[in-house]
C-alpha cells in the first residue's frame, strides 16, 4: 500500500469483492475526516467488524518539544478513527457511525520517530450501539502505547422505499 489515505492495495482487493468493497468504504471514511489526512492516516487491514489504520511520527504532533514524543491527542484520534472505520465494516453492513464514547489508557510514551498503528474490532452490535475495543503500538508491538474501549452509533442502511 502507498503512504497515501484512500490508496489502494492489491492484498485487499484480492481478497474478495466483500473485502474490496469494506476496504473502499473504510478509505472514504478515514477521506471524508480532514485530520485523518493531516495526520496522514493509512488504512493497513480491513475485514469484518477489524480494522487497522496506521500513521506516521511527525514533527509537527509532537506534545512534548524536549523529548519528542507524540501528543495523545494524536493517538487518540488514531483510535478513534480505527474504532469508526470497524464499525463500519461490521458484517451488519452498517451505514455510518460516530462516536458516542472513547474511553484511553496510556500505557507508555510512544518512540519518537516511530509510526504508530491502531487495530480496532468492533466486536458486539445492538440496534443502535457498537461497542470497539482497540490498541496502539509503536515498532515495538509487545508493549503497546495505548488501549481503548468505545462506543459508536449504528446507523442502519434506510430501507428501500416500497412501491
Amino acid at each position: 500500500m502507498t503512504g497515501e489515505t484512500g490508496s489502494g492495495d492489491d492484498r485487499i482487493g484480492e481478497a474478495g469483492s466483500a473485502i474490496a468493497q469494506k476496504a473502499r468504504i473504510a478509505r472514504q471514511f478515514i477521506a471524508a475526516i480532514p485530520f485523518s489526512g493531516a495526520l496522514d492516516m493509512r488504512l493497513e487491514e480491513i475485514g469484518d467488524g477489524i480494522a487497522t489504520i496506521s500513521m506516521p511520527w511527525s514533527e509537527a504532533l509532537v506534545g512534548d518539544p524536549k523529548t519528542g514524543v507524540i501528543h495523545g491527542g494524536a493517538v487518540s484520534a488514531l483510535m478513534d478513527t480505527c474504532g469508526g472505520a470497524a464499525v463500519m465494516c461490521h458484517p451488519e453492513a452498517l451505514a455510518g457511525t460516530a462516536t458516542i464514547d472513547l474511553r484511553i489508557d496510556y500505557m507508555r510514551a510512544a518512540t519518537p520517530g516511530q509510526r504508530i498503528t491502531a487495530r480496532a474490532e468492533c466486536y458486539h452490535v445492538t440496534r443502535s450501539v457498537a461497542f470497539v475495543r482497540a490498541e496502539a503500538w509503536d515498532e515495538d508491538r509487545t508493549r503497546p502505547v495505548a488501549a481503548a474501549t468505545g462506543a459508536f452509533t449504528v446507523e442502519r442502511p434506510a430501507p428501500e422505499a416500497k412501491r
